[in-house]
């Protein structure tokens, strides 16, 4: 029988960061350490680069990166594979991601989800697992992360490159995971990430996880595969996010294969960070009561209506702040647009159908996505040079 372990996010930052550099796999996994050890194949995300002096690339959001050594706790917890696909793992451009891809090579960690350009990134990577055969196929959505045809990254989260992917390692895999960086932040499913997850499911996979929410999402069964939308960080303390509650919790998957039978499903609930350092079991009455809610939202998210109506809302909350996104405000107008001031004022309601057309539209948002990148590169290359400047 095959035991393998699914854990999100691990970004060996802040508090918990001299732990991982130190190799303290005791304080950094408590009791969850032991399910590790005696699992046949352990999987986490690695939410950051691992490098030897910075080359941040042009980006919004936070930027991370850290020491090589920080492997040294991921190995000594028995980690075997680290999922690279994710919005982080390009923050220090082509060299940090090497430096990733070398430091976990000379760990013995082994890898998924990115490299050198979009064909390597792609690339299914097949485990023994207590005589099962294993494919792990990791993807995320566009950020600044996505690797092209000739340049760095991570694999993309596209639907027909998956599809051929399992189509040209039929027959080497009994049981293929997907692991799919994607969905709103504190927030999942959307409607459009349940529907590509039951999709994938429908085009092979048998087991999808989405990781990068930080929330947890509930669970299904759908066609005979099994889809978690969401599974808290597994070790990451993030300053901003202290103070929720939701961050600092999250589940471990465990899957149990047996050959020629259906594979069993269960999770190990912990909290996080919350103490620094690192991850323990979560105990009753929260353990009864998170459970409870696991299960209740896993029955509510089957309803259509439930997951469009929690988007909308969600949406809501946050309409003005992405218009002003998309619009290009900086922090005055930004303010002044909290309530849709600038909007209605600078910009009318048959301009934010030009904006709508743009951003809906398969081509308009291509073209848009096109322009704006060959913009980013002389600023991406001018990165480079700086950074292989301060390495010589």
């Amino acid at each position: 029988m095959a035991s393998i372990l699914i854990g999100a996010d691990i970004c060996p930052i802040e508090g918990n960061q001299p732990y991982f550099t130190r190799g303290d796999a005791e304080s950094l996994f408590h009791d969850l350490l032991p399910e590790m050890k005696s699992s046949d194949l352990v999987i986490a995300n690695l939410e950051c680069p691992l490098i030897r002096s910075p080359s941040p690339i042009p980006k919004t959001g936070p930027i991370f990166g850290e020491c090589p050594e920080v492997l040294k706790g991921i190995q000594a917890a028995g980690i075997g594979v680290l999922c690279l696909a994710n919005n982080h793992i390009l923050d220090h451009g082509p060299q940090g991601l090497k430096s990733t891809l070398d430091a976990c090579r000379s760990a013995g960690i082994e890898t998924v989800g990115a490299g050198a350009n979009l064909d390597r990134a792609s690339q299914m990577l097949i485990r023994n697992a207590g005589g099962i055969r294993v494919g792990i196929y990791a993807c995320a959505e566009t950020e600044f992360s996505i690797a092209t045809n000739n340049t760095w990254g991570a694999c993309p989260l596209d639907v027909p490159r998956f599809v051929r992917t399992v189509k040209a390692y039929q027959g080497q895999f009994d049981h293929l995971i997907v692991l799919v960086h994607g969905s709103a932040e504190f927030h999942a499913p959307t409607p459009r990430i349940q529907d590509v997850c039951r999709f994938l499911v429908e085009m092979g996979a048998n087991t999808v996880v989405v990781q990068h929410p930080h929330v947890l999402g509930g669970s299904e069964n759908h066609q005979g595969g099994h889809i978690v939308y969401g599974q808290g960080a597994l070790v990451m303390d993030e300053a901003i996010y202290r103070s929720l509650r939701s961050f600092h919790e999250g589940f471990l998957l465990k899957i149990s294969i047996e050959p020629g039978q259906s594979p069993r499903y269960s999770r190990i609930l912990f909290e996080q960070s919350d103490p620094v350092p690192g991850a323990r079991k979560l105990r009753d009455p929260r353990k009864a009561a998170l459970d409870q809610e696991l299960e209740q939202r896993s029955q509510a998210i089957l309803n259509a209506e439930f997951v469009e109506k929690e988007w909308r809302n969600y949406c809501s909350k946050r309409e003005h702040g992405y218009i002003s996104s998309v619009l290009g405000h900086g922090g005055l107008l930004r303010k002044l647009n909290r309530n849709g001031f600038i909007e209605r004022v600078l910009h009318g309601a048959r301009r934010m159908l030009g904006v709508r057309n743009i951003v809906a539209c398969e081509t308009h948002a291509e073209a848009i996505r096109t322009i704006l990148d060959d913009r980013r590169m002389p600023l991406l290359r001018a990165a480079s040079r700086e950074a292989g400047e301060k390495r010589s």
